[in-house]
């Protein structure tokens, strides 16, 4: 699957060329990729794309028996910027605090707010199959890991200010165009909160946390070069001196803490958001100050777009109420997750679909399956597909008989979930071959009742008349009680999905004299909705539901008679 042949996808290319440029840098070592996520709030979808593009390609490397390193920084000693929606606004006393000093939300049970918002996305991409190497830059901080990187950096800080100098006009109008928190990515903050560490006073890229209050409403009002001593007054009243050789609490501002990173790591690719890489923002400026400061390459680094909800144009972490991926695994299939984010070219936006769009995200999907397993698939679609069921390292769990999701669904929703009633009509979908047990259709058949349960719309959801309709039926025309007696004479005699499917079409045929193969003409198909409207209203009480086929299979052939011949 590998190479740059006519059949090489994005994933493909850009494996070769992180290969390459691997080679050229540091020949003989592991080849690093890298993603950044801020546990500011929830992780969402769009932030996913931060950790799958990485990840494909980093897949794609060790499927062709190159060492590769997935780095993934959890920016946790990041400052709490502002409290969402939904906490407590006493919250606000945390703002400008590491985000690993800020406590859970209320009823959490995790030791502070960065590890409530990360240890879901974790869970996810265990789930999803990404193998990464986590990074905890509060660790990494406190630990004194970057203690050298930390003191060039001040030492070099009249020539960082120098080049963040050039950039910052640009900058503030790419704020002003750009929507908040538009692209993700690192920090995920946006091009307004992409912080350089310029003050009013003299520039330093380095803030250290107050050691009273743990905020960094600090000004840095000295340092020497000779000693590392460093003395800095807080908002708060408290003014201290410091050694920076020792000082373990406080962080470079991020467009200079980012470009440390790559050099510090040797990352070769990572990418980013758009806000990311508008003029003057942190891609950018870091690809000067990762060569002239800290003597390391830019990775390559492309661009990701939007990801959407069902029409929805973007999301925001620093908002409520967003879907996770968590989320989405509730409602799709890992595979099925991992595909949305493997067949389209990061700089393509797509969406993910929670309301009825999924029916045919998985008919498309289940599309896609059918091909490759019979060798017709178009190469794009079996190499984003494979992509899709198994990572290097293994194959992700997948459903032993995909029925089709809609069906799924739809007798989730009409049996309120109830286990005996789904294994009922799923057994009587295809008599030929009856499902021995639910576990053949799971763990479709969970996502689609947990799709069921929680995002099908109140109005939507079908619920089955307990006694029959006497007023309607006793109102009913001769042509009608002629359709509905059409019906009940073949229900035992088709008692399949597939067979039903043709009985609920052939009864209005067979009412205008014409043959079960008859083509469709309007005044057939006006016929037919006729007769669909007049099912659905006796047996769930509206003109529309789920496939009919399926609501009758759902039913059973005892209610089906009562509700329909009175």
């Amino acid at each position: 699957m590998a190479g740059q042949g006519s059949e090489a996808d994005w994933v493909d290319r850009f494996a070769d060329d992180v290969i390459a440029e691997a080679a050229r840098r540091s020949p003989g070592k592991p080849v690093v990729v890298a993603s950044g996520l801020s546990p500011s709030g929830p992780i969402h979808l769009g932030n996913l794309r931060e950790v799958m593009v990485p990840h494909l390609v980093a897949d794609e490397i060790r499927r062709r028996g190159v060492p590769c390193e997935h780095i993934l920084s959890w920016d946790d000693f990041d400052r709490f910027r502002r409290v969402p929606s939904g906490i407590d606004p006493a919250w606000a006393e945390h703002v400008g605090k590491p985000l690993t000093s800020v406590p859970a939300p209320v009823g959490s049970g995790h030791p502070n707010w960065a590890e409530h918002f990360r240890a879901p996305m974790a869970g996810a991409l265990a789930r999803l199959g990404v193998d990464y190497r986590g990074v905890s830059q509060t660790q990494m901080y406190t630990s004194g890991a970057y203690v050298e990187q930390v003191l060039l950096a001040m030492r070099e800080r009249t020539r960082i200010d120098a080049v963040l100098g050039q950039h910052r006009t640009k900058a503030r109008a790419a704020a002003i165009d750009a929507p908040e928190g538009s692209g993700g990515g690192p920090g995920d903050d946006g091009a307004v909160a992409d912080d350089d560490g310029a003050t009013s006073a003299s520039y330093f890229p380095y803030r250290p946390y107050c050691s009273a209050c743990d905020r960094d409403l600090t000004t840095v009002t000295g340092y020497h070069d000779d000693t590392a001593e460093l003395s800095y007054a807080c908002a708060c009243g408290h003014a201290e001196h410091v050694k920076l050789t020792d000082h373990r609490f406080g962080k470079l501002a991020w467009k200079v803490d980012w470009p440390m990173r790559w050099a510090y790591e040797g990352v070769v690719f990572e990418p980013s958001g758009v806000d990311h890489q508008a003029p003057g923002s942190s891609f950018v400026v870091g690809g000067r100050l990762v060569g002239e400061i800290f003597g390391g390459w830019q990775p390559l680094g492309p661009m990701y777009a939007f990801v959407g909800i069902s029409g929805t144009a973007k999301m925001s972490s620093s908002r409520g109420a967003v879907p996770t991926p968590g989320d989405a695994l509730d409602i799709l299939e890992e595979p099925v997750l991992r595909w949305l984010y493997a067949r389209r070219r990061p700089q393509q936006s797509f969406t993910v679909a929670f309301d009825q769009e999924i029916h045919r995200l998985y008919d498309e999907w289940d599309s896609v399956a059918r091909k490759v397993a019979d060798g017709t698939a178009a190469p794009a679609d079996a190499i984003s597909y494979h992509r899709a069921v198994r990572t290097a390292a293994a194959e992700l769990p997948r459903t032993p008989r995909p029925l089709p999701y809609r069906t799924l669904a739809s007798v989730a929703d009409i049996t309120t979930g109830d286990s005996e009633q789904m294994r009922r009509i799923l057994s009587d979908l295809d008599p030929a071959r009856p499902l021995s047990s639910l576990a053949d259709v799971r763990p479709r058949l969970d996502r689609a009742c947990c799709w069921a349960m929680t995002q099908l719309p109140a109005s939507q959801r079908t619920r089955l008349a307990t006694e029959p309709d006497r007023t309607a039926l006793a109102a009913l025309t001769a042509h009608q009680r002629e359709a509905l007696d059409m019906l009940l004479a073949g229900l035992a005699g088709h008692w399949s999905l597939e067979g039903l499917a043709r009985l609920v079409y052939a009864v209005p045929k067979a009412q205008a004299g014409l043959p079960a193969d008859a083509a469709a003409t309007p005044e057939l198909k006006a016929a037919q909705r006729a007769f669909f409207a007049l099912v659905y209203r006796l047996l769930i009480g509206r003109e529309t539901g789920p496939r009919l086929p399926t609501l009758l299979l759902a039913a059973g052939q005892d209610r089906i008679r009562r509700l329909l011949a009175g």
